[in-house]
């Protein structure tokens, strides 16, 4: 019999890699989306037709309680966040029904439908924050500086506490920045392939960012979504960070990104905006992977180059039949 998977956030970045990775090994997959009026799937388009569908939402204990009742999956992947940092400032309310309240309701949906159903929590690197040891691995002390980066420390816990109270099989994934052509445009990655692109392609004569020494832990996110599997197909449930283990600054991304383009130099194109500079930084992540390595065998296959590379030349295809009209 083949498993069947639920994925909240599946039209998302890593929820379509997911779905992808599990229709491959025979999953059936269901994915929750919130009712709207718009078409989303725009991620996901290719696997549409394999994919059932069903309507939820993480703020609603009935129907995500509903919505598990009526799927019985195997597991469940809660991937649905209010997940872009910025925001998280101007909505910090709504960031901590989504991303901290809303991962105890799929916790209680599956206490009180069936406890044996595994859980996968996507926690992120941004609990760390204000990093009190470097590289960050599982053991190393959270110290958020964003209510997303806060909520998420909530959803971390809550989710060990559901496996020790409960003796569910409930694991987060403490995962670094992880990134694709599909990443969305508000992220400070996505905006500068997509911004190269258009001043390669004449459509714009600058791109503006914000703190360029920023630096992060970078990697592709269809390796780390198979890292996700790999902790629920494990014998015991325990937490792994996901990370590659090397960091990059902003300005080494826009650097590689302008070179893959073959603009040469960024500095004449790149404009720093004070608009663009979060309220209280995070300056240094870089994580350790060793757990991840050992216990599941996982190691990143797409280099932090390859990955600025494939996502430059992908947004210079998708816009240069707008050049030729």
């Amino acid at each position: 019999m083949s498993k069947t998977a639920l994925i909240t956030g599946i039209t998302g970045q890593d929820g379509s890699y997911l779905a992808e990775l599990l229709l491959g090994e025979g999953y059936r997959v269901v994915g929750m989306t919130r009712r709207t009026s718009t078409d989303v799937h725009e991620r996901i388009q290719h696997i549409v037709d394999d994919i059932e569908f069903v309507s939820g939402d993480l703020l609603d204990q009935t129907s995500i309680t509903t919505i598990v009742d009526n799927v019985r999956p195997d597991e469940v992947y809660n991937l649905a966040a209010q997940s872009f940092v910025p925001t998280s400032w101007s909505q910090p309310v709504l960031t901590g029904e989504f991303t901290a309240l809303g991962v105890t309701r799929v916790l209680e949906a599956i206490r009180a439908v069936d406890p044996k159903i595994k859980f996968y929590q996507a926690s992120s690197s941004e609990m760390f924050g204000k990093v009190v040891e470097v590289p960050q691995r599982e053991t190393t002390s959270f110290y958020p500086r964003s209510p997303y980066g806060v909520a998420k420390v909530y959803g971390h816990w809550i989710t060990v506490n559901y496996r020790e109270s409960y003796d569910m099989f409930a694991v987060s994934g403490i995962l670094f920045n992880h990134e694709s052509e599909r990443r969305g445009k508000e992220f400070v990655t996505r905006k500068i392939t997509d911004g190269v692109a258009r001043i390669k392609l004449g459509l714009e004569r600058e791109l503006r960012l914000g703190n360029l020494e920023a630096q992060r832990d970078w990697g592709f996110a269809g390796d780390y979504v198979r890292a996700m599997w790999l902790m629920l197909q494990q014998n015991e449930p325990d937490d792994y960070v996901i990370a590659t283990g090397r960091t990059h600054s902003v300005r080494e991304f826009v650097r590689i990104a302008f070179e893959a383009a073959g603009l040469g130099a960024y500095e004449p194109y790149v404009v720093q905006d004070p608009r663009f500079m979060r309220p209280a930084e995070v300056d240094l992540l870089v994580g350790d992977p060793s757990k991840a390595k050992r216990v599941l065998g996982w190691e990143p296959e797409v280099s932090f180059e390859q990955l600025v590379e494939m996502m430059v030349r992908a947004d210079i295809d998708r816009l240069a039949p707008q050049v030729r009209a």
